[in-house]
């Protein structure tokens, strides 16, 4: 089956500093990848090129076999900055994403409705962001991101603003609508653990210039709940993961 996602020779320059080199990833149909590494290495600009909002100075990216060339709705993005329009309710920013889409009127309304219920937050769907936590901003987020049904999500760190209760009550939330939906997600973050849980694979990136420098795929069983965080075969991906993170930290040290 053909990748839902494929990034072939990708590179990205920022006046003279080499962003990203040679980055070659392909992600399956229904696939959670999360990329890890040291600050700097990359990921975040490629979460952005991906979604359309960086351009390249080489490469190929492709959305269902088709050549990406701008943002568009078959990518939903999720920040770690609530992304919300304050004049507007919860509901009215899922419908904001839906009516961008092409959706009218009362399709708009129930597709929101079931999408914030799904996200937990239906007695909110009047409240304004101000009126919110910052998880549950978040929670809108994802809502407005998955209501359009994107080919692929696209997050950059977007728990890591919150504090850690709220994070794993989100991690929890992100595992549970994934696994009910089936979609494919590119996930950044700089927590390891977060990375494990969450994960059909992990990606780390090296620094000086960004590159892909190994895989590591993440065979637990599903569906995931946090007691999986305890057991010895958790633990053990978790563990070669930050051996590769921390090769790269000593050599930032030398």
């Amino acid at each position: 089956m053909a990748p839902k996602l494929e990034i072939k020779g990708l590179n990205k320059r920022f006046a003279r500093t080499e962003a990203l080199r040679g980055i070659d990833l392909s992600l399956a149909e229904n696939e959670f990848v999360s990329l890890v590494g040291v600050s700097g290495c990359g990921k975040s600009t490629l979460l952005s090129i991906v979604a359309g909002l960086l351009d390249y100075d080489e490469g190929d990216i492709l959305v269902d076999g088709a050549a990406m060339t701008g943002p568009g709705l078959d990518r939903g993005v999720v920040f770690q900055a609530y992304t919300l329009l304050p004049w507007l309710t919860a509901r009215q920013n899922v419908e904001f994403a839906l009516k961008a889409a092409g959706h009218k009127g009362a399709a708009c309304k129930r597709i929101a409705a079931e999408h914030l219920a799904l996200v937990r937050l239906a007695k909110f769907a009047d409240a304004y962001p101000h009126e919110l936590s910052g998880g549950m901003k978040q929670r809108v987020a994802i809502a407005r991101a998955l209501s359009y049904r994107p080919k692929v999500l696209l997050m950059d760190e977007p728990f890591g603003a919150l504090d850690a209760m709220t994070r794993h009550e989100m991690q929890t939330l992100l595992t549970r609508v994934w696994e009910t939906h089936k979609l494919t997600v590119l996930f950044v973050t700089h927590d390891v653990e977060e990375a494990v849980y969450l994960s059909d694979r992990i990606v780390a990136m090296t620094v000086g210039p960004g590159r892909i420098k190994t895989e590591f795929a993440v065979n637990l069983p599903r569906p995931r709940t946090a007691e999986i965080m305890t057991t010895p075969d958790f633990i053990a991906v978790q563990q070669r993961v930050l051996a590769t993170i921390r090769e790269d930290l000593a050599g930032d040290e030398h």
